[in-house]
């Protein structure tokens, strides 16, 4: 069963969205007022959804939302009477999955909290991508600039200085990264 962290400063506003959960099959990890402990109250609950239901999410909620977001990323639905661009921008920097406007309807909840978890899950799956893209781009700068020191130092064209990386990594049983990295260190040592 999906748990939801629900955020609300109004008291019997949270009672309606928890009998709406219930009724959409989810179970409400905890009920809180604000966001102040946000990180904390995740950490230790580990809600699979984050449902927030405010007038207006204030800078500190937006920036709690982001500092959790960062370390311990879930889908994040708010539910808000604000339909500013500049704040619908900025809940959407702060790893917002789904901005509402005008109010929660308890029928409503079980779509909205499944459109947010796509969109998450197809947003980590682009961050994911985007990290292994940037670290082989990342890996193969410091292969290219690893064969520069080895073409210098030993007089050989780049294609001898990668095969001689390459013969290392198998031997030790390392990546081309680590050998590259170790080449560029041992250059700095000895250069």
């Amino acid at each position: 069963m999906l748990s939801v962290l629900v955020i609300d400063e109004s008291r019997s506003r949270a009672g309606e969205i928890c009998a709406g959960l219930a009724l959409a099959g989810y179970q409400v990890a905890a009920i809180l007022a604000g966001s102040e402990r946000l990180s904390a109250e995740v950490e230790k609950l580990q809600p699979d959804v984050i449902l927030i239901d405010t007038d207006s999410p204030s800078r500190d909620t937006l920036e709690n939302l982001a500092a959790m977001h960062r370390n311990m990323p879930r889908p994040i639905v708010i539910f808000t009477q604000d339909d500013g661009q500049a704040m619908i921008r900025d809940a959407v920097k702060a790893g917002v999955s789904a901005y509402i406007v005008d109010g929660l309807d308890p029928r409503r909840i079980k779509p909205i909290i499944e459109v947010a978890r796509a969109r998450f899950e197809d947003r980590q799956a682009l961050r994911r991508e985007i990290d292994e893209v940037s670290r082989k781009l990342s890996d193969r700068k410091l292969l290219d600039k690893a064969k520069g020191v080895l073409m210098k130092a030993r007089g050989i064209d780049e294609d001898a200085a990668y095969h001689a990386m390459r013969k290392l990594a198998m031997e030790r049983g390392q990546t081309m990264a680590k050998v590259a990295r170790d080449v560029i260190d041992m250059a700095r040592i000895l250069l």
